[in-house]
């Protein structure tokens, strides 16, 4: 499975190969071509591997979800959309105006 977007934010998983683990967090940009069941695969992948937060960003409804893992298991945000500002468990400080990510040309 090769994820759109993967953030480790421990360097001692890395080496030339990739990752050795799960990443801290994951994010899949979904398109026409993903199928609900390649969706629930991969959540339930990366929920037994650890990763601990999973974002879904569905660019065509302008909406991101945001799994964190609590206890073993994905708790899921809201929905949030265009206009709002998400932050991460994961990357202390860090904040996405998602305005910015649904933005048209």
């Amino acid at each position: 499975i090769q994820p759109d977007i993967s953030v480790i934010c421990d360097h001692s998983k890395l080496d030339d190969k990739g990752c050795f683990g799960a990443p801290d967090l994951i994010v899949e940009i979904l398109s026409p071509s993903n199928s609900k069941v390649e969706l629930q695969n991969k959540y339930e992948l990366y929920e037994e591997f650890g990763v601990r937060e999973y974002w879904i960003i569905h660019p065509s409804e302008n909406t991101l979800q945001i799994n964190v893992l609590v206890n073993g298991s994905y708790q899921p945000s809201r929905l949030y959309t265009s206009g709002q500002k998400v932050t991460s468990t994961v990357l202390p400080g860090f904040e996405l105006e998602l305005e910015e990510v649904f933005e048209e040309d």
